[in-house]
């Protein structure tokens, strides 16, 4: 059953939340944005706002869970941040391998921190690592998620765009996911850059998801993410890994 509106995945699950900025892409965090609003409402999850709180709580959620879903780990945080220790990590690994019907997406910006956790324990079968790769600078996160060996799918997040990232190397990558900003601050991103990376991706085989073109439309008009929609060269294209 889908319960959250992120559509390349089913369900989120937040042992962790908040976070702090790491690369251009967190300028206009949604994370954020919407925590702040949570704890305004009175959530006690977020009585810390978006400061990076640990939730041990919210551990065995997963496991009330029957049904087989593709799980997003920690959309309001991210579980590398240096302020989540490898100690509580291994718990969230716990859980995952204790429900093997489910597919969890782990993604993060702090590539290093996941390669440097994984180099002294095996990936979980259904554990998915991504990292963000919103402009050039950044590029390297993709080095260090190929450096974890045994990970059943390696993911890219590409969103929000920010430039054109060029021709880089996907060896070893499995999936693509790229988007535009959101919101009234939103970046626009322009329509080379993504079939660019379309194209990078048939090349070396790559599934290609395309969320959205977000508050920017393809033809450089702002207006709302829904009037924008997702539609490229006049499809939904939304592939998922084998």
């Amino acid at each position: 059953m889908r319960t959250t509106k992120i559509e390349w995945t089913e369900r989120t699950w937040n042992p962790v939340t908040g976070c702090t900025k790491q690369s251009p892409g967190c300028a206009h965090c949604y994370a954020e944005t919407m925590a702040r609003r949570l704890h305004a409402m009175g959530l006690k999850k977020y009585g810390n706002g978006f400061e990076p709180t640990l939730h041990p709580e919210s551990l065995d959620e997963p496991l009330a869970w029957k049904k087989g879903s593709s799980i997003f780990v920690c959309s309001m945080s991210d579980l590398f941040h240096p302020d989540v220790p490898f100690e509580f990590i291994d718990k969230v690994m716990a859980t995952i391998e204790a429900t093997p019907q489910h597919r969890y997406q782990l993604l993060t910006k702090r590539a290093e921190r996941m390669a440097e956790y994984f180099s002294t324990r095996e990936v979980p079968v259904n554990a998915w690592l991504g990292v963000t790769v919103e402009c050039r600078q950044v590029l390297s996160r993709i080095d260090a998620l190929r450096s974890i060996e045994d990970a059943t799918v390696r993911f890219l997040s590409c969103e929000p765009l920010l430039e054109d990232l060029g021709d880089f190397d996907l060896t070893g990558i499995q999936w693509m996911i790229v988007g535009g900003e959101s919101g009234p601050n939103a970046r626009p991103m322009h329509e080379q850059w993504v079939l660019n990376l379309r194209q990078l991706a048939k090349r070396h085989r790559v599934s290609f998801f395309f969320k959205q073109w977000g508050t920017w439309g393809r033809d450089g008009v702002k207006r709302s993410k829904h009037a924008n929609g997702k539609k490229l060269e006049g499809k939904v294209v939304q592939q998922m890994p084998r």
